[in-house]
């Protein structure tokens, strides 16, 4: 099976370009014009062990938030589109990360049912060229439009670099656990026997 989607996305405040390979080896390639969001997506990649390509233009010369959101939008959709009908999946993951001082506990469902629960206190409003608030409309962007249910808790941190960097690298070997393939789950993992 091969488990890659590509995204395209236009509008009027971004253009995105989006390859996402889930059976990856965590290679990538990504340009969004935002470098702290190019390294959290890298460091994604790395743990997650997903291929990612990103080529996003926005108008950053407004803020960061319509590109930071629309490339969530586009990796959510490249999740689902990704996943299919999301048969022999494990679909759940969880993973907690400490970066330092910061721990962070993530859990999620690729359940078809978007929802997401953040709660972060990150006390900079801004590390290098990213609005710390924009880390939760990226989750909540890729929750919306993956399907997935999302829990982030911050359990720890005063450093804003950390905290942020460990979401991303828990997301990351959350989501890599929560889309494996268990040879022991026949269709899907619901007795409903549907995930979308």
């Amino acid at each position: 099976m091969n488990r890659e989607a590509s995204v395209k996305r236009k509008t009027a405040e971004t253009d995105i370009e989006l390859r996402l390979v889930l059976d990856g080896s965590g290679r990538y390639q990504v340009d969004t014009g935002i470098g702290f969001l190019d390294h959290m997506l890298a460091l994604w990649c790395r743990h997650g062990l997903f291929d990612l390509e990103v080529k996003a233009l926005g108008d950053l010369a407004v803020d960061g938030h319509h590109t930071v959101e629309d490339v969530g939008i586009c990796l959510g959709r490249a999740i689902k589109e990704g996943l299919g009908e999301r048969a022999g999946i494990t679909r759940y993951g969880h993973a907690m990360v400490p970066m330092d001082e910061a721990l962070v506990l993530v859990a999620l469902d690729l359940s078809g049912r978007p929802f997401l629960a953040y709660q972060a206190d990150i006390p900079a409003e801004r590390v290098g060229d990213l609005e710390t608030e924009l880390v939760e409309e990226f989750l909540r962007a890729l929750s919306v439009q993956g399907g997935i249910t999302l829990h982030v808790r911050v359990l720890a941190g005063r450093n804003s670099h950390h905290t942020i960097e460990a979401i991303f690298k828990a997301l990351g070997r959350a989501l890599r656990e929560a889309v494996q393939l268990d040879p022991h789950v026949q269709g899907v993992m619901s007795t409903k026997e549907t995930l979308v």
